[in-house]
Order: structure tokens, then sequence, then C-alpha cells
């Protein structure tokens, strides 16, 4: 089941992994919280829309690679996020469950 908000989302990171029915993005997301960066970065290289390109901005920025990160807001024409990384990562999850 999609969850309804953000706090939805967080209550399934007991989870071992990301519901299968879920869109790409929240899986990303998901694994981001479990300090999964390769398995975020896997999913979110693999979407070739201004979403991927988002959260692949947010994950290399999470990295400390602002360079690359500002490579990929760009393609996903968003300015450089001056958001904490939780703000951020909200945000996004927030932006997912309302599309």
């Amino acid at each position: 089941m999609i969850p309804k908000d953000y706090n939805d989302f967080k209550d399934t990171l007991t989870l071992d992994e990301p519901p299968a029915q879920w869109p790409n993005g929240l899986k990303c997301l998901w694994y981001d919280a479990h300090e999964n960066w390769d398995a975020a970065h896997n999913i979110a290289q693999d979407m070739h829309d201004n979403l991927g390109s988002w959260l692949h901005a947010y994950l290399h920025r999470k990295e400390g690679d602002a360079f690359n990160a500002g490579y990929w807001y760009r393609r996903a024409n968003k300015p450089f996020s001056k958001l904490t990384l939780a703000e951020e990562h909200e945000q996004i999850v927030t932006f997912i469950l309302l599309n």
C-alpha cells in the first residue's frame, strides 16, 4: 500500500524491504532512509525523468559531491537545494505521494 503522507512513509522504515508495488522514487528514498546509498543511487540512475534527476541530485548532495549534485539539479529543472537533507527527503517523498 502506498503511504498517505510522510509519517506513513516513516512508519514503513521498520520493514525489511520497501513494498514491491511502490513506485521507484519511493523505493529510492526508502533505501536512502536506510543508509543504503548504493541501492538508492541504482534506482535513481535508472529513472530517466525529472524525478530521477532530482533524486540523483539529492543523493549526490548527501554524498558531498556538490558539483555532480548541481548537474543533476539542473537536469531536474530545480535550483540547488538550500534545505537540510532531512527536509529535502521529506519534500521529495511528499512530492511523490501527491503526484
